[in-house]
């Protein structure tokens, strides 16, 4: 189980005040690196996401474990980190949320499941699972059948976009 996990933005607080939201839960200053925050789902998990300045890197120290080191950036990008996040709230709220926020968000089947793509500041890619789309989840990962299924699922070309060069 993952438990928590970070991202970065460019406005820390209102991402995380954003996510908490949709997770029903709270956002709330995340001390070890100032001006990050952590939306907390307050689940029996413990549960949340770490919403660090652009241009945070964590990069390994001694000990006390990894540094937080602050690079200027200007702005951000895609990339390939994702995650997907179970929460109580229904699907129209989820939209309605990150439509306030001017966030992207789209329902997506992806096969054997559906999730709602919510782009935090239109740059990082959650994948919201309310109840009805978290049971079809995880009625496909199940433990015994989900290494199978994986194996032998169909690529779609129609998720793969093609890079021109210039």
């Amino acid at each position: 189980m993952i438990h928590h996990l970070s991202i970065a933005a460019r406005d820390p607080k209102h991402s995380a005040e954003v996510l908490a939201e949709i997770m029903g839960g709270k956002a709330v200053p995340f001390p070890p690196n100032p001006g990050s925050f952590f939306a907390l789902q307050l689940d029996d998990h413990g549960s949340g996401v770490e919403v660090y300045p652009a241009g945070t890197e964590l990069q390994p120290a001694g000990e006390e474990g990894g540094s937080f080191v602050r690079k200027p950036r200007e702005g951000r990008g895609f990339g390939a980190t994702h995650f997907a996040l179970s929460v109580a709230t229904d699907a129209g709220k989820v939209k309605q949320i990150a439509d306030r926020a001017g966030w992207h968000c789209v329902t997506c089947n992806r096969g054997p499941f559906h999730v709602i793509e919510v782009w935090v500041e239109n740059d990082t890619m959650v994948e919201v699972l309310p109840p009805d789309f978290a049971a079809e989840y995880l009625a496909w990962t199940r433990p015994d059948t989900v290494a199978n299924r994986m194996g032998k699922a169909p690529a779609s070309r129609a998720r793969h976009a093609r890079v021109r060069s210039a």
